[in-house]
């Protein structure tokens, strides 16, 4: 069996969420920490990397050594199928793609943004030491609460048996991410999000299993914005 899987929902975010872009050529003055832009239209854009790497932590911590963080090498199994693997020398194993790959997403309601306050706010926060009571200003970036993004992932389907698996643990890594959080400064508040509209497409191949069992899967995750009573 082989064939592709493309799964869609849409990422909300609840709190103030900072993925920093270069700041290598701002001028004096301008804000120290700037967002991730989207080099055609200017607005904020969340790289693919960013949930990817996340989803991918989060869930290695979870089923593994409570919540400890190891090298990417040594994920079990069914983490390294979705997320894919280097290889690991020690185990005599060979590089594997990933059976889960994400394209960035962009704003979906950016005009609707644009009309109020923008896409984005910059938050004055201070450094203060505290032995000399010095303060240290920054200026940084945050893409504004309320804002929308289109997520897409495509799946490839490779063996029956553990398709259903495999959609467990994406939908565990989803909801792992709605209790935590997305981009820098989480401890702080920053990068809440939640998602919601889940779709499920069999686009090559078919599918061995109930592709509406598969949905299901996902739209429990729906249940799990426990931020989302500040959105």
């Amino acid at each position: 069996m082989y064939g592709k899987i493309v799964i869609k929902c849409k990422l909300k975010v609840l709190t103030g969420m900072h993925i920093g872009g270069s700041s290598a050529f701002s001028a004096i003055g301008a804000v120290d920490s700037v967002v991730v832009r989207d080099s055609l239209t200017g607005e904020p854009m969340l790289p693919g990397s960013s949930l990817k790497g996340k989803m991918r932590t989060l869930l290695a911590k979870a089923i593994k050594n409570d919540f400890i963080t190891q090298e990417c090498a040594d994920d079990p199994y069914e983490i390294k199928r979705l997320f894919g693997t280097a290889g690991n020398k020690k185990l005599n194993e060979s590089p594997k793609g990933a059976r889960l790959q994400f394209a960035d997403a962009f704003l979906s309601n950016a005009d609707m943004l644009k009309q109020r306050n923008g896409t984005t706010e910059v938050k004055f926060e201070n450094t203060i030491s505290r032995i000399t009571s010095i303060a240290m200003p920054r200026q940084i970036e945050r893409v504004v609460r309320g804002a929308e993004f289109d997520i897409t992932m495509v799946y490839d389907m490779e063996k029956p048996e553990e398709l259903r698996e495999d959609f467990e643990n994406i939908a565990k890594a989803l909801k792992l991410v709605s209790m935590d959080y997305l981009g820098g400064h989480g401890s702080r508040g920053y990068g809440k999000v939640a998602f919601s509209d889940f779709r499920v497409e069999v686009m090559d191949g078919q599918c061995g299993k109930d592709i509406n069992e598969l949905l299901e899967i996902l739209k429990g995750v729906e249940e799990y914005g426990i931020f989302s009573l500040q959105a």
